[in-house]
């Protein structure tokens, strides 16, 4: 779906992808409804959009809360005449703690957010989109999805529900104009740690550790890209699609690999 011209709601637009999300769709010539519960990070996103701020709406919004999200896509009519697509994009990350020590609080939070965050989106907006000539769900998951990481193993369950969740509405939705993609970002060099309430393991040098990662302006690019093409399924970065690679081509030793990256990023 050629994004020019349509409307597209994003979420956790208040800071990272969901940002660079917004701000390339506008430039790209859509309107965007951008959702966060961040109010200040969504007014930062609201003054970089500068003149295309026109064509944009921000909207604090707590994704875990039902009703609400129930409620929103009138919101976003309301403001914009009509929805095209929606890109869910927010998330957090868990602590780097084991399932034996890791609280059900945590655990909860880790679900609502990444998870049912997303399936009260799809719920919500999925009868308007079906009446739209042409539309578009993109669902975030992330590499976390597919392969496991130590200390981060609810998280990757809760990505790993996403991308379950966005293939069986490809499966459903085939035969419809309205189209799906799954997205899989490798590392991005965003401040999802921070928002997650999450310290980093390590002590090593932070400038290299995020000359290692992709920044969130060609991430979005990509995930752009990738709605434009119809995409069912995108990788974003090289470390994405080669544990992609390596994992469907032997389970087993991409997951031992993954402990031992895993063990020595702890040990610095």
């Amino acid at each position: 779906m050629k994004v020019k011209d349509k409307v597209i709601v994003v979420t956790g637009g208040g800071s990272g992808m969901g940002r660079e999300l917004t701000l390339q769709l506008l430039n790209k010539g859509a309107k965007v409804a951008t959702a966060d519960i961040n109010e200040s990070g969504l007014e930062e996103t609201k003054q970089l959009a500068g003149e295309l701020a026109k064509n944009l709406s921000i909207h604090v919004l707590d994704i875990t809360d039902k009703a609400k999200v129930e409620a929103f896509p009138q919101v976003v009519i309301e403001e914009h005449g009509v929805v095209d697509g929606i890109i869910n994009n927010a998330g957090i990350i868990q602590p780097f703690i084991d399932v034996k020590d890791l609280d059900y609080e945590r655990i909860e939070r880790i679900m609502n957010i990444n998870f049912y965050g997303a399936l009260y989106m799809v719920k919500s907006f999925l009868p308007h989109l079906l009446e739209r000539p042409e539309g578009h769900i993109a669902n975030v998951s992330s590499m976390g999805g597919f392969i496991p990481f130590p200390g981060q193993t609810f998280y990757g369950a809760s990505k790993a529900a996403v991308k379950l969740l966005t293939e069986g509405l490809y499966a459903e939705l085939k035969d419809t104009q309205v189209h799906v993609t799954v997205i899989h970002p490798g590392a991005v060099n965003t401040n999802i740690t921070t928002n997650s309430g999450v310290e980093m393991r390590g002590n090593g040098d932070a400038a290299e550790q995020a000359a290692k990662t992709l920044s969130p302006q060609k991430a979005a690019e990509i995930m752009i890209d990738a709605i434009e093409q119809n995409k069912y399924r995108v990788m974003v970065g090289k470390d994405a699609r080669f544990l992609d690679f390596f994992y469907r081509f032997n389970p087993e030793k991409a997951v031992k690999f993954i402990v031992k990256q895993m063990g020595a990023l702890a040990k610095k």
